[in-house]
């Protein structure tokens, strides 16, 4: 290709489009403000006119991304939601991931379909447990991080010692971009390190002034010498910025403030803008594909029904992976080589949703479908290739469905179907004909299924302690070796959604024998979702 042919490719429509795009989720700890995060990142995009109301509809239209009940009566996010907006001359797509542990399967999906991540931390607390394990899922990947300390205008601890604690438990490191002037109730603004500029929390987002020199007009004369020693320690101490590193994941901007007061929230967008990386390209079974590549591809990373309980709708999350997509546009389904007509794909701003005319490689859009697509489907126009990476977990939890009414036994079967396509449960039928079994991750999932059986599928149901309290997949690089475990282990093998084999376990002690002794088989406690789609 000559020099001028790829300064036009660089320079077509499809290059600048995908080049706009940033993609994004939210890590947390619960409580550390993610939920408030994310309506204030909203309202600066122009999305909403006040955090927490949307006047469209009246008041019927809810602009949280907290919209399902259970999320509003307890006050935490059980599923991912997805919000696109417009920023400067930007395209986000903002996925709100689930900050309670119990739900981490559907962070960890999620995490399959960003380039980019904003990590809140709340200034008090620091590092905690959840957010250190959502941080080592963004290490597989090599996710680049954004670091937000929140809650500067409340009791907090110093920020050396939050950076410290950053660099020691995640062994990352970091480059703040701006600095605290005080902070619980001294807490008065952020200091630039880069330019120097200085914004004040009853400030606005103009800047009240430059330099160090400019900061005794705005601090009280007795803590002057204080912020101003903090400063220049800050300035001459501390890693600068480094782009590559940050892309690369070893290396986090951090900006300080308060999301509840709308503070440094504005300073956050544009770090994302400036610095977190368009779309990436990615791997699949036959060869990379790249972001800018004319050919549309995406893949399914959540599956999403009765969003809209009126009408009983089933919407597929599909990340864009390459080239463009077109409204009703004809793309095969690789999983079971059919093609579909995508008539009707949507934008969503968490439950409020528009027609998507048109998008590009690095967007999210909702795909209507009854059942035909599932969690971990390629769609490509054309191309026979499938990603890889959509994980699936063995459940820590097996339980029993106890229907009260057993004259809508059927009606269940087919609830439990679908709710283990959208991810929320899992479903094992044993091979010996008892009744299926359902796992999730932690308590909490059960009671969300439970509500929703009663709200969207008229079903009261309760739960039963099963036998069993493991599962593990099971496989063999021979055909042979894993009839024979399955012939031998009968009473206790049992198939999952896709069909594939789990052999089912009452102990630790009980797994570990079958291990030893089944040698040739392997088991595990994840799977690739997208590997069997493949």
């Amino acid at each position: 290709m000559t020099d001028a042919a790829a300064l036009s490719s660089a320079e077509t429509p499809l290059a600048r489009e995908v080049e706009r795009r940033r993609t994004f989720a939210i890590i947390s700890h619960p409580d550390a403000g993610k939920t408030t995060l994310t309506e204030k990142l909203l309202m600066f995009g122009g999305a909403i006119q006040l955090a927490g109301q949307v006047r469209a509809k009246g008041e019927r239209r809810r602009t949280r991304s907290d919209w399902m009940a259970i999320e509003r009566d307890r006050g935490i996010s059980v599923v991912t939601s997805v919000m696109t907006f417009e920023y400067r001359d930007c395209v986000f797509n903002l996925l709100d991931t689930p900050g309670h542990e119990d739900f981490s399967e559907d962070t960890y999906r999620t995490l399959t379909a960003v380039d980019s991540a904003v990590m809140v931390i709340d200034a008090a607390k620091g590092i905690e447990a959840r957010t250190r394990k959502l941080f080592e899922v963004c290490r597989l990947r090599d996710i680049p991080i954004v670091t937000f300390i929140n809650k500067m205008d409340r009791e907090s601890r110093d920020p050396f010692e939050i950076l410290d604690e950053i660099e020691e438990k995640l062994a990352l490191d970091v480059a703040p971009l701006t600095w605290p002037i005080g902070r619980g109730r001294d807490f008065a603004g952020t200091f630039e390190l880069k330019s120097g500029r200085i914004r004040l929390v009853d400030g606005g987002d103009e800047a009240a002034g430059t330099g160090l020199e400019a900061l005794g007009g705005l601090v009280n004369e007795h803590r002057l010498a204080e912020v101003t020693e903090e400063l220049e320690l800050a300035q001459g101490a501390l890693k600068p910025f480094d782009l590559a590193s940050f892309r690369e994941g070893h290396l986090t901007p951090v900006l300080f403030g308060s999301a509840l007061r709308n503070f440094g929230v504005r300073d956050l967008l544009d770090a994302l803008a400036d610095l977190a990386p368009s779309p990436q390209g990615l791997d699949s079974d036959k060869r990379p594909v790249a972001a800018e590549e004319p050919r549309m591809t995406a893949f399914v990373f959540k599956v999403q029904a009765n969003m809209d309980p009126n009408h009983r709708d089933r919407i597929a999350f599909v990340r864009l992976c390459s080239g463009k997509l077109t409204r009703g546009m004809k793309a095969l389904q690789t999983r079971t080589s059919k093609i579909i007509g995508i008539h009707a794909p949507q934008f969503f701003f968490a439950q409020d949703r528009a027609l998507a005319e048109e998008a590009y490689a690095g967007d999210v859009v909702g795909i209507p479908n009854h059942g035909l697509l599932r969690i971990g489907d390629t769609l490509t126009d054309g191309e026979n290739l499938s990603f890889l990476g959509v994980p699936s977990f063995a459940p820590e939890i097996l339980r029993r469905v106890r229907l009260e009414d057993a004259m809508k036994a059927k009606k269940l079967k087919q609830a439990l179907q679908e709710m283990a396509e959208e991810g929320v449960v899992q479903v094992f039928r044993p091979v010996d004909g008892s009744p299926a079994l359902v796992g999730v991750v932690g308590s909490l999932q059960l009671d969300v299924m439970s509500g929703r059986l009663k709200a969207e599928y008229g079903l009261d149901v309760g739960f039963e302690q099963s036998q069993y309290s493991l599962a593990r997949w099971v496989s063999a690089k021979n055909k042979q070796d894993l009839a024979d475990f399955l012939a031998a282990n009968r009473a206790s093998t049992a198939d999952d959604l896709d069909g594939d084999p789990v052999l089912l376990a009452g102990s630790q002690f009980q797994m570990t024998r079958a291990q030893e002794r089944w040698e040739k088989i392997a088991f595990t406690d994840v799977k690739d979702v997208r590997k069997v789609a493949a």
